[in-house]
């Protein structure tokens, strides 16, 4: 059993196994040293009577024939003491998804330069007609060079039990590859560690979508290939596409390489988690510790007389004074003498809030400035009044009646333009009387006599007419085999909706990760007809595309969608121009949640034009 191994024992009396890397689906994964040739090397290790070894030998030999500067090379496969194993080269580095957990999404031109690594290896190796099966971050290595390497080609595939017939698969995950090193998530349709892409209605947003600043081509060559019919493309992008033209196609965007392997030799040794510790600084001295010594108290009668003793003074702390004419420099020294006291504040002169009263005791009233007074004299212009004996100054101190009262500024204009608007009123007024007594509008022209007819220049729609006869057959071009409950079909055209088709239970939602990527019914309309609506009776919250064709279609090939939606239990969709053909297919792209899985369900389908 491989559980039994432990570090130090010898497989095959040649591999001594060091350290245990990973284990996972009942296999080992240990660094180990080939003790003839001195070197240390990578080991799978399964049971001998695993259902998967021949599975994994077979994945072996077929990796052996590829040769690439970037796929670490199968040295040895064999059975012995019970066990399978697999002896690879020995690689270290940075796997991509530990790189990206450390230093975050690369740079476009990063991205672009190592998928291009990696899909170059891959058209090498499909050119061999080996397909590696389970290209996910975990398995795309980055050395301390900065070069790029391939592990566990066709092996780490067979390991999960997964055949050798993986190319599209490949071509699916190349794409996941750019778009989790743009975005540090992951829409491949291998299992991962990172997590996941986010969707919406069962699409996986752009790179764009999720991160800002991503280059338009490689935003578009993702969503072409992980998202292959959604808006509106009839065709799956990744049948003309293959790993060679995603290679060539990274290469042209990158440009010049130079210089790539040593930034991404750079970034592998950035970690996030080091903690720069800075040496500590030792105290410093302005004084001779001797004269800090306390010697007990002072003596009253004062010290001894004795030579002056020399004592260091301590740096002068202050702005440096520069003399352009002997180059000496002084100290700005804080100054002997206190700075003389500010001068003492003098309050304003008190002010009455109100004038004194007069002593007749008549009210005062204020004139304005500039105004005139009954005396003919003018005082001042704020203070008409003497605040020592309360009495007045010469000016406002007058009665009511005696100050002359200055007209308010516009207020003439202000009556002009009210005498304007009352004349106009008045005139629209004598306009309206005239016309209604004339027997028309308001306005003067002629009134409807049948307001409720329409122009002659009108027309009236005509009303699309539902299509009688219809057949339904079931539409499963991606199935093995290709039937999807084809004995229920005729019950989404018998006109009951109480009777309907539905689809299988699946495990996994429609989509590029998903088994297939939809299903649905073929409706033969029973002649050419101009389709104008479709009236669904299905389950709700399924993704629903429409399709008109003069032939029957075997597959969605070349086909363009007429209309796009995510249906509820009663849908009429309408299309914005009739479309001319004999056949209509209900294309189901995404299946509500069920107990158990997804499964989608058609009740009626209508059609009308």
């Amino acid at each position: 059993m491989p559980h039994s191994s432990r570090p130090g024992d010898v497989l095959a009396n040649r591999y001594r196994l060091i350290d245990l890397l990973a284990e996972s689906e009942g296999g080992l994964f240990w660094r180990a040293h080939d003790r003839i040739l001195e070197r240390h090397v990578a080991l799978h290790v399964i049971d001998a009577d695993d259902e998967r070894a021949e599975l994994l030998l077979d994945a072996a030999r077929r990796s052996a024939t590829v040769l690439d500067r970037r796929i670490l090379r199968v040295l040895d496969a064999e059975k012995a003491d019970g066990l399978c194993y697999v002896v690879n080269e020995w690689g270290s580095g940075t796997s991509l998804d530990i790189l990206l957990a450390n230093s975050g999404p690369l740079s476009p031109r990063k991205a672009a330069w190592l998928v291009a690594e990696v899909a170059d290896s891959i058209a090498v190796a499909h050119a061999a007609g080996v397909a590696h099966g389970r290209l996910v971050p975990e398995n795309v290595l980055i050395d301390r060079t900065g070069a790029v390497k391939v592990i566990g080609f066709a092996v780490d595939a067979a390991l999960f039990g997964l055949g050798p017939d993986r190319m599209a698969p490949d071509l699916t995950d190349l794409a996941a590859l750019l778009y989790c090193s743009l975005t540090s998530k992951w829409a491949g349709a291998s299992p991962s560690g990172l997590p996941r892409a986010p969707q919406e209605h069962g699409r996986v947003l752009r790179p764009r979508q999720v991160r800002a600043g991503v280059p338009r081509l490689l935003d578009a060559l993702c969503d072409d290939v992980l998202n292959p019919y959604a808006g509106g493309r009839g065709r799956d992008p990744r049948e003309e596409l293959t790993a060679r033209s995603m290679a060539d196609t990274l290469e042209e965007f990158v440009g010049d390489p130079a210089g790539m392997t040593e930034a991404m030799a750079v970034l592998n040794t950035v970690r996030r988690e080091e903690t720069v510790v800075l040496p500590p600084v030792p105290e410093i001295l302005v004084r001779d510790p001797d004269e800090l010594v306390d010697d007990g108290p002072a003596d009253p009668v004062g010290p001894e007389p004795g030579p002056p003793t020399s004592v260091e003074l301590p740096t002068q702390a202050g702005l440096p004074i520069f003399d352009d004419d002997t180059d000496d420099v002084s100290w700005l020294a804080a100054r002997t003498t206190p700075p003389p006291p500010p001068p003492p504040f003098e309050p304003p002169p008190e002010r009455p809030l109100f004038a004194p009263e007069p002593e007749g005791g008549a009210p005062v009233r204020r004139p304005r400035p500039g105004s005139t007074h009954a005396s003919g004299g003018t005082g001042p212009e704020f203070w008409p009044w003497d605040t020592g004996t309360g009495r007045g100054a010469g000016t406002g101190t007058g009665p009511t009646g005696v100050v002359e009262d200055e007209e308010v500024p516009g207020r003439n204009w202000l009556r002009l333009a009210a005498g304007i608007a009352v004349g106009l009123l008045l005139l629209v007024a004598i306009v309206v009387v005239y016309n209604l007594g004339r027997g028309k509008t308001p306005l003067g022209a002629e009134p409807n006599d049948n307001p409720t007819s329409s122009s002659p220049g009108s027309t009236t729609s005509a009303t699309a007419a539902p299509l009688t006869g219809l057949v339904a057959t079931d539409f499963d071009p991606q199935g093995q085999p290709q039937a999807e409950y084809p004995d229920l079909a005729h019950l989404a055209v018998d006109g009951n909706p109480a009777t309907s088709w539905h689809t299988e239970t699946y495990l996994q939602q429609f989509g590029p990760a998903g088994l297939k990527t939809g299903v649905g019914l073929r409706i033969d309309l029973g002649a050419v007809h101009d389709v104008s609506e479709v009236d669904l009776t299905m389950s709700g919250g399924t993704g629903v595309q429409l399709f008109v064709t003069d032939t029957a279609p075997t597959s969605l090939r070349g086909l363009t969608p007429v209309a796009s939606l995510t249906a509820g239990p009663q849908e009429n969709v309408t299309l914005d121009q009739p479309a001319t053909g004999r056949y209509l297919v209900v294309w189901l792209t995404s299946l509500p949640a069920v107990s158990g899985g997804f499964r989608g369900e058609v009740a009626e389908v209508g059609v009308r034009g």
